[in-house]
């Protein structure tokens, strides 16, 4: 959610328990414009918050002009003081995925995963234990890049792709319908297409190629991943993935009013598959 209108973007996913305290929402709304001067962000957003045993984390990201491609991530534990995460490597991502059971909330914690390694020595096998380190921080970076690419998602019409490549926000967006609120088709996943390029000429012969350039939340696997729902009274859409307990995004059909925020533990729900 854009720290611009943190104070009322939160109220919208307040009823999803994804709530800040009077002190933390006050905090983070004067460092995240502290830390947008500083680096000179074209914008910076509200990613949301992993909870910690001993301690949370609170996730921001910084943006430049191509605000799909341009993504810093910075984490703090006091809404204050924020420090810049490296950028998740794939090897980095397959080592994290090592490391069992929730964050700690400290960054320099280390985890041990020990694995048993076979040599064959002519014709006897010797087994060898094999300890990988794992450091929290770097399993937050990789936490926070397979959290963002699996669920952050936008209705369509949002952003525009411009002749340069350069991906920025459509200021000619005025909201979905509600008709078309209701739709999964009408939001797209927020990182890179995959789906998109396995679609045939002919599947993508009507599409937009300016607004239709990001996978749509239709095409997702397994099915029945996401719930859909209209709040009573106020007409507001949230979605809530089941993949990433934790994660919502709202949207005001007819207005140019929408964001999302994760806060969660950070873990994947790995019996969706067996719930469906």
């Amino acid at each position: 959610m854009d720290s611009v209108d943190l104070h009322l973007a939160v109220d919208y996913v307040g009823s999803s328990g994804a709530i800040l305290n009077p002190e933390q929402k006050a905090a983070l709304m004067n460092s995240l414009v502290i830390l947008k001067d500083e680096n000179k962000f074209h914008k910076v957003y509200f990613w949301g918050k992993i909870l910690g045993i001993k301690d949370n984390y609170f996730i921001a990201q910084g943006v430049s002009s191509d605000e799909l491609a341009d993504r810093k991530t910075f984490y703090s534990k006091d809404c204050t003081k924020w420090g810049l995460l490296a950028p998740a490597t794939q090897a980095m991502r397959e080592q994290s995925k090592l490391a069992k059971g929730r964050f700690i909330g400290d960054p320099s914690y280390e985890y041990e995963h020990t694995e048993i390694k076979k040599t064959a020595d002519g014709e006897e096998t010797q087994e060898e234990e094999e300890t990988i380190t794992i450091k929290e921080e770097d399993r937050l970076a990789s936490v926070i890049a397979e959290i963002g690419e699996d669920v952050f998602i936008i209705p369509r019409g949002a952003f525009v792709k411009q002749s340069t490549g350069e991906v920025q926000k459509n200021r000619c967006f005025e909201g979905l319908n509600v008709t078309e609120a209701a739709k999964l088709g009408s939001y797209f996943h927020f990182r890179d297409a995959v789906n998109l390029n396995k679609k045939s000429l002919l599947e993508r012969a009507d599409l937009d190629k300016g607004i239709d350039f990001l996978d749509s939340l239709e095409d997702d696997e397994p099915k029945g991943s996401w719930s859909l729902q209209f709040e009573k009274g106020s007409g507001l859409v949230i979605l809530r993935s089941l993949l990433w307990l934790g994660y919502v995004f709202y949207h005001v059909p007819g207005m140019n009013r929408f964001g999302s925020v994760y806060v969660g533990t950070g873990e994947i729900n790995k019996d969706l598959p067996f719930a469906l």
